[in-house]
């Protein structure tokens, strides 16, 4: 290919399923931290065994394929890609080779730039090695064949981006995707990347980063190369064609061993496993599982009315976006952006829990909303309730009466409330008769504690301002 920017990145995502078992055998892929416990003669390549390919993976890889809009094959093979390392205890990886499951699709980042990709295959995952004092220190290695034979779905993209904030921006696209198919987990399943960097100093000579876990490590490993590649050639050192992998603890590259061709692994199709047809049949029915994804979510809320910027930020996060629709079809679909996209993530944070983690619905949302907007609670009040609502299960209307949190309405009420904080506050009183107009807001914050919050702010205000 002929390049002509500054930089330029290619990924080899490795992304592991979220299936019950592993990918040719019955062991599960979750479960005993015990080194060495979820193991069989399959996973382990014990002489006789025999592969059986797990059809829920298969079913996941399709519905990544089908979201990136790629071309499907008519048949699976897998392939043995053989290399000799401590992490295959037989010698060789099952993988695809010669024919991928699919082929050139497209991932857009949130700025509108496609990214193709080449191939997307299935594969498993090897063991994992364990370096007590890290991988250039160690004087040995520990192994774990646990993780041998999870099953990992190989997405490649073409060498299309040119920065590390591009690389990042991708991979965050590419999480929300995985998410939205419930094929990937982020508390349980791993991603990792391998980067293909090069830069125009030295003629686009291409250097693989391998074992970058997560979308924001990928960017601090690519910024750490690509200052190195910078670096060495301002130095005179030639560049070579080498894996390096990455030590995110130091934040710095090593390198592994000078980059192998892929003739090199000896690929041969896999005796042990049959070719599967990928019938017009089966592809439809996966096709009929597919949830509407972020962009076209965010496309469907922004021509509801909401801005294009709320929208997006909603349709990221797959719970929010479909409570979001949920109430948004009952309530004002202003008013549910904003506390759905600002309130509810605040309250979350602050108890350190996710949406899924709680007692919080739609219906809760609704009837919230709608007596904010009929001014029968304050917003002040409503955030509290939203508060209690991420611990407990309440109704709402309840709550409310029985809490006694309706808003003051009675104007006489009012005015002893606000004659008390004027009495309480008069050197704003006399910076507001100065002509300081937001010296009132103090005296506004006096009556909202003393109501605990109850009073509607701007009825507060008005009510100030006749009496001074």
């Amino acid at each position: 290919m002929n390049f002509t920017t500054d930089v330029v990145i290619g990924l080899e995502v490795h992304i592991e399923l979220k299936t019950n078992t592993k990918l040719f055998c019955g062991c599960s892929r979750i479960g005993s931290q015990e080194p060495n416990s979820r193991t069989c003669e399959i996973c382990l390549g014990h002489p006789g065994s025999k592969p059986v390919v797990n059809k829920k993976a298969i079913d996941f890889a399709l519905k990544l394929a089908l979201a990136t809009k790629s071309k499907i094959a008519s048949n699976l093979i897998f392939s043995r890609k053989s290399y000799f390392y401590p992490d295959l205890s037989k010698n060789y990886q099952i993988s695809q080779y010669e024919l991928p499951l699919a082929e050139s699709g497209q991932l857009t980042l949130s700025d509108g730039k496609k990214i193709n990709l080449t191939r997307i295959h299935l594969e498993e995952d090897p063991a994992s090695l364990v370096h007590p004092s890290g991988i250039a220190a160690s004087n040995y290695v520990l192994i774990d064949y646990n993780r041998s034979g999870n099953p990992l779905v190989e997405l490649v993209t073409k060498p299309e981006m040119t920065s590390p904030g591009e690389a990042r921006n991708f991979m965050k696209q590419l999480i929300t995707i995985l998410e939205y198919l419930e094929i990937f987990d982020s508390n349980e399943c791993i991603i990792k990347a391998d980067a293909n960097v090069s830069i125009k100093e030295s003629d686009y000579q291409r250097v693989e980063v391998k074992n970058i876990t997560g979308f924001k490590e990928i960017e601090r490993a690519l910024r750490y190369e690509v200052a190195r590649q910078k670096t060495a050639v301002k130095e005179n050192e030639k560049i070579q064609a080498e894996t390096r992998s990455w030590d995110a603890d130091s934040g710095t590259s090593t390198p592994l061993r000078l980059k192998e061709s892929e003739e090199e692994y000896g690929y041969i199709i896999d005796p042990d496993l049959v070719q599967i047809e990928l019938t017009k049949e089966w592809i439809k029915s996966i096709e009929s599982e597919m949830p509407e994804l972020a962009h076209e979510k965010s496309k469907k809320f922004s021509e509801q009315g909401i801005s294009e910027e709320m929208a997006t930020i909603i349709s990221k996060d797959k719970a929010l976006a479909e409570l979001y629709e949920a109430v948004s079809k009952k309530v004002d679909p202003e008013l549910a952006a904003k506390w759905i996209r600002r309130e509810l993530p605040r309250v979350l944070k602050y108890a350190k829990k996710k949406l899924e983690d709680t007692e919080i619905k739609d219906h809760h949302l609704i009837d919230l909303l709608k007596l904010i907007k009929a001014s029968k609670i304050t917003e002040t009040v409503g955030q509290k309730i939203l508060e209690t609502l991420v611990h407990t299960n309440l109704d709402i209307k309840e709550y409310i009466k029985a809490e006694k949190l309706e808003t003051v309405a009675d104007t006489n009420e009012l005015e002893i409330h606000c004659k008390a904080a004027i009495k309480e506050a008069p050197q704003a009183v006399e910076d507001y008769k100065a002509g300081n107009e937001k010296s009132l807001n103090f005296i506004v914050g006096l009556v909202m504690r003393a109501t605990k919050g109850k009073a509607s702010p701007p009825e507060v205000l008005a009510v100030l301002k006749k009496l001074l």
